[in-house]
């Protein structure tokens, strides 16, 4: 039978009779042999070093210290689970309605629609306005500072139009989305309240297969859950869940709902947040997986501090070095990451770093694969130097690389929270510069330049006007713009409601008008 990777949240409430089905935006098919990963993106979460002052400092509890491992096992973890229990809360969804017409887009043109509904719904006529219902969810959270910050899955909150947390003690709050982080799977909300129980932080990167460790959660949304378990493996990646994947696995029961709730060692600390879980039903086989607090702190006070994660760029393509890639190149073992393409015109491209280049070392730690490397670039900040160590032909090289920002970071409305320097123009759309990989795949012609449309929301203004994935905007209120950050620029010095745009789209250029009064 087929195995599959499913998420651990989404239990439909007007769906009791699918509650083992699970959302499908996780999917997962393990991932066989040498895995290329596009390192457009090495990099990770790192605070930009200009602080925005208009934010408030978040204060958290930090244990650091390593456990106990004497041997001996505990009678009982009632205490730890007295301690943690309370932090660990319920998160409500209720998830935007969309129209039937934008969710199947191509069904009103499918022969065996129209053989049923007739051709009113044919090529070019306006899709019939048919809302589907809302869509209720559950899954879990923790609260991480007595003022109502709290770490859960970004795919518990993906696209939620409410969002409820209920607490231990029956006190339920509205919450609100501080940042959302896809590409880990990391969300961060607050509620409004003071003097909360929270979560302490321990370090994940002490923690050691054989360790005992507790999952706390909502599974099913039957209430508030403990189980119990080690870690079984540490470092898990290349399983096809997230783009940035250092998972901790657990053989601790996860389910559905217990996405975004507690993994905590046997002292009561905050080591993983449980994400997903490995599966052929839907429910535990004993393989789990929880995103490092280490790295959820990052991406935290990113989301915090800035509105939206940053992430270096190096701008090389890399895979791992097999052992046949390794007879290939003369290497004594198979490590280290293999430069199988260099971006034109990027940090590493500028370096001098060339396609056959093995990188050995970052910063003057070891590689021992693509993943680590990502990962390793993931603690370098845009903006800072990084020394490379590569074998070429044999010989060692030492390169500095000074590390740009990851295009695609960059979003013309960050967010909706009162926390972060929203602008009220094109909500909703992401841009990221035009590099060889975008040229290659939106089939763009090299004299193309503008902002690349990462991604556009489908209940925003600007969907709403026609502006798609894949479009290049060329000007902004007949301001040309030739990168993201012009982009940014532009759309923040737009004062009135309606911004007009230039975009380049299916092989010639058009204005559109967008109506940000319509924003949904």
């Amino acid at each position: 039978m087929r195995m599959s990777l499913k998420p651990t949240k989404e239990y439909s409430v007007s769906m009791k009779r699918k509650i083992f089905e699970i959302s499908s935006r996780l999917r997962a098919t393990l991932l066989a042999g040498a895995m290329a990963v596009a390192v457009g993106s090495l990099a990770f979460t790192h605070l930009a070093e200009a602080k925005d002052q208009s934010r408030p400092a978040v204060h958290l509890t930090v244990d650091q210290q390593p456990l106990k491992r004497d041997g001996q096992f505990t009678t009982s973890f009632a205490p730890v689970v007295k301690k943690v229990a309370p932090s660990v809360v319920k998160v409500f969804t209720t998830s935007k309605a969309v129209q039937l017409s934008q969710a199947h887009p191509r069904m009103f043109n499918d022969p065996f629609f129209r053989r049923f509904f007739g051709d009113e719904f044919g090529p070019g006529d306006d899709a019939p306005d048919m809302p589907m219902p809302k869509q209720h969810g559950l899954g879990s959270g923790v609260i991480i500072t007595q003022d109502g910050y709290i770490l859960t899955n970004n795919h518990v909150v993906d696209n939620a139009e409410e969002i409820k947390v209920a607490m231990s003690d029956q006190r339920e709050f509205t919450a609100k989305v501080i940042g959302t982080d896809p590409k880990t799977d990391v969300a961060v909300l607050k509620i409004p309240a003071t003097g909360l129980p929270y979560a302490t932080l321990g370090d994940s990167s002490q923690i050691e297969v054989g360790d005992v460790v507790l999952a706390v959660g909502n599974p099913f949304g039957i209430g508030q859950t403990v189980t119990m378990g080690i870690v079984s493996a540490k470092g898990r990646g290349n399983i096809g869940i997230e783009d940035y994947e250092d998972f901790i696995q657990t053989d601790a029961a996860i389910n559905p709902g217990n996405s975004g709730g507690a993994l905590v060692d046997a002292e009561g600390r905050l080591v993983g947040i449980n994400t997903a879980i490995l599966s052929r039903s839907g429910g535990n086989h004993g393989i789990g997986f929880a995103v490092p607090i280490n790295l959820a702190r990052g991406v935290m006070d990113s989301l915090i501090e800035h509105g939206r994660v940053v992430r270096g760029f190096m701008g090389v393509t890399i895979q791992d070095v097999t052992p046949s890639l390794a007879k290939e190149f003369n290497l004594s073992k198979s490590a280290g990451a293999l430069v199988s393409d260099v971006t034109s015109g990027s940090p590493a491209d500028k370096a001098g770093l060339k396609s056959g280049d093995i990188i050995t070392e970052l910063n003057g730690k070891p590689i021992v694969d693509s993943r680590q490397l990502k990962l390793a670039v993931a603690q370098t900040a845009p903006g800072s130097k990084a020394a490379v160590k590569v074998l070429r032909d044999g010989k060692e090289k030492e390169f500095e690389v000074m590390l740009k920002e990851l295009p695609g970071t960059q979003k013309l409305a960050r967010g909706d929270s009162d926390q972060t320097t929203d602008t009220e123009h094109l909500k909703g759309v992401a841009v990221t510069d035009i590099d060889a990989d975008a040229q290659r795949q939106f089939k763009l012609p090299k004299d193309v330049k503008g902002a690349l449309v990462a991604s556009v929301e489908p209940n925003s203004a600007a969907y709403e006007a026609g502006l798609r994935e894949g479009d290049v905007i060329l000007e902004i209120n007949r301001h040309r713009v030739n990168n993201a950050q012009e982009a940014v620029e532009q759309s923040d010095k737009a004062t009135s409601g309606t911004i007009l745009l230039r975009v380049w789209s299916r092989g010639g250029s058009h204005f559109i008008a967008v109506d940000e009064s319509k924003s949904k």
